[in-house]
């Protein structure tokens, strides 16, 4: 993709693609955590009802693996975020600053 050239494609692509796009990805991670936190903490409250069940302890295992990608992968969204807009000051800063967030 080019670089966008003059403050209306600078302020156009920050405003409604580049910001949308960031929001868009962290809400859906975030709901994501929330709906495995929601798991893991069903299946801790089914193990203490039932410790020895290795079936459940196994499944609580696999979903507490799941929410720690899932949250180091809000980590990693971080770190895109946080290089996407390096790259759009360098392009751009001359046309447009976009508001902080």
């Amino acid at each position: 993709m080019a670089a966008p050239d003059g403050t209306l494609n600078c302020e156009d692509f920050s405003m409604f693609q580049l910001m949308k796009a960031h929001l868009s990805r962290d809400k859906a991670i975030k709901a994501c955590i929330a709906q495995k936190s929601e798991v893991v903490v069903q299946l801790r409250e089914e193990r203490e009802k039932d410790s020895d069940n290795l079936k459940l302890v196994k499944q609580l295992r696999k979903e507490q693996t799941n929410l720690k990608l899932m949250q180091s992968e809000l980590n990693v969204e971080e770190v895109v975020n946080d290089r996407s807009l390096k790259v759009f000051f360098e392009r751009c800063r001359i046309h447009y600053l976009p508001p902080k967030v």
